[in-house]
């Protein structure tokens, strides 16, 4: 590999990270550690897809770990539908907005890409999916495109200091929020499996509203059971009396909180209950310590969803992804081939029965 003689010390070993205590550790302690780097959440992703992770770690001399990359090969779909994004591959992760490498230094990312490369099987591609693009130049043929812009909101270290942008922006948020709260619209912590179960219904409908296939009910499940014990998940319901109106689920750890998904009932826009969840779970943040509110990216020419990810103040931050071997097409070109499956059945699937559309994303799911 040509390692540097710094790094001949530093072994690389594939662990199981449920049950090696070193990775959760070494995932907590290191900075840019994600809630999607953790054990925890590979678990959720193998009950989801049924496929074992693969966790690759450099390990020191004294048994200490430098560094660690989860990976979950995925089967693809078949036909070559989706494109080229959703063929055969091995990643970081799937179904994951961003996983890449943690190491504590270039030299142990370097040794970590070299790792994936090689456990890359035959005909299948490498997919990277780093919070920060530090990949490039580490290992030859391994290479970085433009991916969707990413919206992060930067938080102080308490609520009322929480500006949205300017303040004809800022005044604008607020409209929506007292909007809400006057027409008793009420925010409320998920506290039993019941109420995702509940939430799921929302989150079939607003899926179906986009075009895209629902992630199963099992995905879900596995957070609750996975990831809210341990503090890394929370569902925020939003009511006015009995009725539910909106949810997002929310995955935090270390300094990052993710909007991870979101289902709402469309006739209730006007009483702004996505604008009463978000001052919510950003409200929490702050108070928790966390210091960035990530709403996660928006697909190429989905104006709306920008629109209402960026009058929070948020920042755009384009992401990178990197693959193996190197890609040579542009962020939009590689955004228009994912999106072409959801075109093709745009026509007629907003008729689609609600449980036609889970059974869609129970099938789609297990290939991607």
């Amino acid at each position: 590999m040509g390692t540097s003689s710094a790094q001949d010390h530093l072994r690389l070993r594939g662990i199981d990270p449920s049950a090696d205590a070193r990775w959760d550790a070494y995932v907590s302690a290191h900075p840019e550690g994600l809630v999607y780097h953790t054990s925890a959440w590979l678990r959720v992703l193998r009950r989801e897809y049924g496929q074992p992770p693969i966790g690759l770690a450099l390990e020191n001399a004294a048994g200490e770990l430098r560094g660690i990359l989860p990976l979950m090969a995925t089967k693809g779909l078949p036909l070559g539908l989706g494109g080229s994004l959703a063929r055969r591959r091995l990643s970081s992760l799937p179904r994951t907005p961003v996983a890449g490498p943690l190491s504590d230094d270039r030299d142990g990312l370097a040794l970590l890409l070299h790792g994936a490369v090689e456990r890359t099987p035959p005909g299948a591609r490498l997919q990277l999916k780093p919070a920060e693009p530090r990949l490039d130049g580490l290992v030859d043929e391994v290479g970085g495109l433009g991916w969707r812009i990413t919206y992060i909101l930067e938080l102080p270290d308490h609520p009322e200091k929480v500006r949205f942008g300017n303040a004809r922006q800022h005044s604008r948020v607020r409209y929506g929020i007292r909007k809400a709260a006057a027409q008793d619209v009420v925010v409320r912590r998920a506290d039993t499996i019941d109420d995702v179960r509940a939430w799921y219904r929302l989150y079939l409908h607003t899926m179906r509203h986009h075009v895209v296939p629902p992630r199963p009910l099992r995905l879900f499940e596995a957070m609750w059971e996975e990831l809210r014990p341990r503090g890394m998940m929370r569902l925020l319901v939003a009511e006015q009396g009995e009725k539910l109106l909106a949810g997002s689920v929310l995955l935090m750890l270390g300094s990052t909180v993710f909007y991870a998904f979101n289902g709402v009932v469309r006739t209730a826009f006007h009483l702004r209950p996505n604008d009463l969840l978000q001052w919510q779970a950003i409200s929490d943040a702050c108070r928790e310590g966390y210091r960035r509110y990530d709403l996660g990216e928006v697909p190429e020419h989905s104006e709306g969803l920008a629109d209402f990810k960026s009058k929070w103040g948020t920042k755009p931050r384009r992401l990178r992804r990197y693959c193996w071997p190197a890609p040579t097409q542009s962020h939009a070109e590689s955004d228009g081939e994912r999106r072409s499956l959801p075109e093709l059945m745009r026509r007629g699937w907003h008729a689609v029965p609600l449980e036609a559309t889970a059974a869609a994303g129970r099938l789609v799911y297990r290939y991607l």
